[in-house]
C-alpha cells in the first residue's frame, strides 16, 4: 500500500514539473523578440568596389582603420573569395530555420535576464577561421557562415573530422548560446579538473534552459549514438576519475583528455578508441543539472555559482 502511495506521488510531482514547464515554455513563447538577420556576406559578394563606401558606413565595425581600401578590393575580385561566397550563399540562400531557433534562443533569454535587448544578428565569412565561428557581444552577433557548410564539404579537407563534424548548419544556434553563457559565467578558479568540468557543465547546463529545442547531442556536438555511449558509460567513468583521484588534480594534461575537443577521450585503455571525446565536460553537465535539481537555483546564480559549492551540493551520483 506504501510502496504504491510513493508511486502515485512520484508520478504526481513529475507531472506537476512537465505541467510548470509547459506553462513557462508558453509564456516564452508570446515575448517579442523580433529581428532581421543582415546578410553581409552576400552584400559583400554582389558588391563592386564602388560600394566600398556604403559597406563601410553601413558595417564600420567589420572595417579595420588600419586595412586599406585596396585590401578590400583586392578580396572583391578574387577567385578564391568569390568561390567561398557562392559556395555560402548557394548553402544558406534560405536562413529561415537558423532564424527561428535564434528567436527562440533571444526569447529564453529575455525571459530569464529582463535586461536582455535583442541584438543585430550579422552574417559573413571569415575564411573558416572555424575557432571563431561567431562573436556575441552586448548588441552584435556576429556568424561566419563559411564555417557551417557541411561536415563533408570539400573547404574542411584539411581540418579534423572531429571538428568538421560540427560544422554544419544545425550548430549555429548551439554555438551563439554558447557565446552569451560565456558572458554570464563567473569562476574564480579552474586549476583543477574539476573546476574545468563545473565551467563546461555551467555552458551545457545554460544551453538546456536556452534552446531547450535542440537535442541533447546537438547541444555537446555528439552523434546520438556517442551521447548514448556517455549515457551507457557514465557509472565506469566516474568510478575511473574517483579511483585515479583526478577531480582535485591540476596536471595541466587532464584538460586534453577529458575536456578539449579531440576525436576520443584518453583513459589509456582499450575503450579510448569507442569513446567520444569531451567526457569530463558531459560528466560536469551531469553535476550541474543534478545541482540544480537539488537546489532549485536559477540559471543566473547557478552560473554565477562556484564549482566546489556546486559539486558538494549536487550529491552527483552517476547513471548505473
Amino acid at each position: 500500500m506504501h510502496i504504491k502511495f510513493y508511486v502515485l506521488l512520484i508520478v504526481g510531482f513529475m507531472l506537476l514539473s512537465c505541467d510548470e514547464e509547459s506553462k513557462v515554455e508558453k509564456e516564452i513563447a508570446n515575448i517579442e523578440a523580433d529581428f532581421t538577420v543582415e546578410r553581409f556576406d552576400k552584400a559583400f559578394s554582389e558588391a563592386q568596389p564602388k560600394d566600398l563606401p556604403r559597406l563601410k558606413s553601413a558595417y564600420p565595425f567589420l572595417f579595420s582603420k588600419h586595412v586599406p581600401d585596396s585590401i578590400w578590393i583586392q578580396r572583391i575580385n578574387d577567385t578564391m573569395q568569390n568561390e567561398l561566397l557562392a559556395e555560402v550563399q548557394n548553402k544558406f540562400s534560405d536562413f529561415s530555420t537558423p532564424k527561428q531557433e535564434l528567436k527562440g534562443l533571444f526569447q529564453h533569454l529575455k525571459y530569464y535576464d529582463k535586461t536582455f535587448t535583442t541584438p543585430r544578428v550579422i552574417t559573413l565569412t571569415n575564411d573558416v577561421a572555424y575557432r571563431d565561428k561567431t562573436i556575441v557581444n552586448d548588441s552584435l552577433v556576429l556568424i561566419a557562415l563559411d564555417n557551417y557548410l557541411g561536415a563533408e564539404h570539400e573547404f574542411y579537407q584539411n581540418i579534423p573530422m572531429y571538428i568538421t563534424a560540427n560544422m554544419q548548419k544545425s550548430q549555429i544556434v548551439s554555438d551563439v548560446t554558447n557565446g552569451y553563457a560565456k558572458k554570464y559565467m563567473f569562476q574564480t578558479n579552474r586549476k583543477t579538473l574539476l573546476d574545468e568540468m563545473i565551467y563546461f557543465g555551467k555552458l551545457l547546463y545554460f544551453k538546456d534552459l536556452m534552446i531547450p529545442f535542440k537535442p541533447d547531442a546537438e547541444k555537446i556536438g555528439y552523434t546520438e549514438a556517442q551521447l548514448k555511449w556517455a549515457e551507457a558509460n557514465e557509472s565506469p567513468i566516474w568510478s575511473y576519475f574517483i579511483e585515479k583521484e583526478l577531480l582535485y588534480d591540476t596536471d595541466p594534461k587532464l584538460p586534453n583528455r577529458f575536456i578539449a575537443d579531440a576525436p576520443f577521450s584518453k583513459f589509456y585503455l582499450e575503450l579510448d578508441n569507442e569513446s567520444p571525446g569531451r567526457l569530463g565536460q558531459y560528466l560536469g553537465w551531469q553535476i550541474v543539472k543534478a545541482y540544480a535539481e537539488t537546489s532549485g537555483e536559477d540559471i543566473m546564480t547557478i552560473m554565477q555559482t562556484e564549482p566546489e559549492i556546486i559539486f558538494r551540493k549536487s550529491k552527483f551520483k552517476p547513471k548505473k
